[in-house]
């Protein structure tokens, strides 16, 4: 890599701190358990089959988009941290900081989200961990999370091929879930819903493609958030080449494997239980025989705990190396003797714990219905950190357009398009992204909360507001306030440190 004057002190170092142990598969592996969350492919029946449509659009806006301006990014600037990296190169420090939080943040209580699916796919196959108590499921929750950083802190090869082995049960499943669809079929039954319905793509259908049903394409969006999180571990690839790779071969199974089980949900599950975010396991359960469908539930709960891992050490190394560079305490980039950034990870693992003892414990223990209010504060929370997530994104589209005309020399020695393209795919990207944040805070995650004070019409999309817009957006601007509090509480460690 070309260095410069600018260069952080993370760029420098981190490559002598950690080991290069990733690969073209390992790195592929990482994109499809931050970014594929199979469990949206039930979430998305609701659109019936213009799900299709909504996943064909989101791919094309917002996930192709993000895989070429990653994969420029990534070329020139292959270092740890990526999006803290390449906001630094474009805006400076602050900057820098500030969308490294953005982009962190929202990975600690997504581990919150995967140790829920994990209990949700027990409770699938053994009703007693279905039927435990709020507070109960929250302890369990805590104990994954606790197990997963034990995990994520041992030798990174070991750990990683634990990950890969769990990849290769995740695709299995997912061929379950199409297969289960296409016995259903050839067992003389007609389809739950007709998934080749193109009349229901039409504008004027209930669930058609336009503008008032634009929160389905928020919600594809939100499903392939993560693109840039395996470039958190830069300099720990072993060839360059591996991340143009990753993007292309990660971005085709992630397409691939969202339309087969969308597919296979909607031919085999009935459209009143087809939206339960177990039916990817019901599906197989009907269409191959009960005992398929606890299986594939089996795999999935490992795979969501897998998937825990997998957050927690790719989120870490965007705080190893704010250390790194004193935007934090020193202490923040600690690697054990395993070359494993621990404190890191730790840190994540205790705020997790605690977000999910607020949610699981402390509300539902002084509320009058305790699961309402758990799903309440789940919810709320889950959506606000997508809202953040989604404006890191807008950042990194900004970025591409900052470095590729600053560093002209890297960006002709790295060359992957011509800067038109990375300016078609930024436009279009962030305005994607913004489409996922509005449709965020305009659609309620839950019925237990109103948004209906009111609402205004924008280019025929309806847009509410009410208790859970303010609650959503409250949340998100505090987190983004104290992004900004954190950089300037750090003002002092920075003076001492070079920038």
């Amino acid at each position: 890599m070309t260095t410069s004057g600018d260069d952080l002190l993370s760029e420098r170092v981190a490559g002598g701190i950690l080991p290069k142990v990733l690969t073209t598969f390992d790195m592929v592996a990482i994109f499809v358990a931050i970014v594929l969350f199979i469990t949206n492919a039930a979430v998305i029946q609701s659109a019936g089959p213009a799900a299709f449509g909504w996943w064909i659009i989101a791919f094309a806006l917002f996930l192709i988009p993000c895989a070429i301006v990653t994969g420029q990014l990534g070329a020139m600037f292959p270092g740890e941290g990526s999006i803290y990296l390449w906001t630094s190169k474009a805006f400076g420090p602050f900057w820098g900081f500030f969308a490294g939080f953005c982009a962190w943040w929202p990975g600690v209580l997504v581990m919150v989200a995967t140790g829920t699916l994990t209990i949700s796919f027990l409770g699938f196959v053994f009703p007693a961990v279905g039927g435990l108590s709020v507070q109960a499921q929250g302890g369990l929750i805590v104990a994954i999370l606790v197990l997963a950083a034990v995990l994520a802190v041992l030798r990174f090869r070991l750990t990683q091929n634990v990950v890969n082995v769990v990849f290769l049960a995740y695709g299995l499943a997912i061929l379950l879930i199409f297969l289960a669809g296409v016995a259903h079929l050839l067992k003389g039954n007609a389809a739950a819903t007709n998934p080749w319905d193109f009349a229901a793509w039409s504008p004027s259908a209930e669930h058609g493609i336009n503008f008032a049903n634009w929160s389905f394409f928020g919600l594809a969006v939100l499903a392939l958030l993560g693109v840039e999180v395996p470039l958190n571990m830069g300099v720990e690839i072993r060839q360059d080449r591996a991340v143009t790779r990753y993007l292309l071969w990660g971005s085709l199974a992630v397409m691939v494997a969202y339309l087969a089980a969308t597919w296979g949900v909607m031919v085999s599950v009935p459209a009143d239980k087809s939206a339960q975010i177990t039916a990817v396991a019901a599906a197989v359960g009907i269409g191959l025989g009960d005992w398929a469908g606890k299986l594939v539930a089996l795999l999935l709960a490992a795979v969501f705990f897998i998937i825990t891992v997998v957050y927690n050490y790719s989120f870490a190394r965007l705080i190893f190396v704010s250390g790194l560079d004193r935007r934090l305490p020193e202490a923040v980039s600690h690697v054990n003797a395993q070359k494993v950034p621990d404190v890191a990870v730790w840190i994540q693992t205790v705020l997790a714990a605690l977000f999910t003892v607020v949610a699981f414990v402390v509300v539902p223990f002084a509320a009058a219905a305790p699961a309402e209010a758990q799903t309440e504060v789940y919810n709320v929370l889950q959506a606000a950190v997508t809202v953040i997530w989604c404006l890191s994104i807008v950042v990194l589209f900004i970025d591409v357009l900052i470095i590729v005309r600053r560093y002209r020399t890297q960006f002709e020695a790295r060359r992957l398009a011509s800067p038109a393209v990375f300016w078609v795919a930024s436009i279009v990207g962030a305005l994607a992204s913004l489409v996922g944040v509005v449709a965020t805070l305009s659609g309620s995650w839950t019925p237990l909360i109103s948004n209906d004070a009111g609402s205004f019409v924008l280019f025929g999309a309806r847009i509410a507001y009410g208790t859970w817009f303010w609650l959503v957006g409250g949340i998100a601007l505090a987190s983004l306030l104290v992004g900004a509090l954190l950089y300037l509480l750090g003002a002092g460690g920075r003076q001492k440190g070079p920038a």
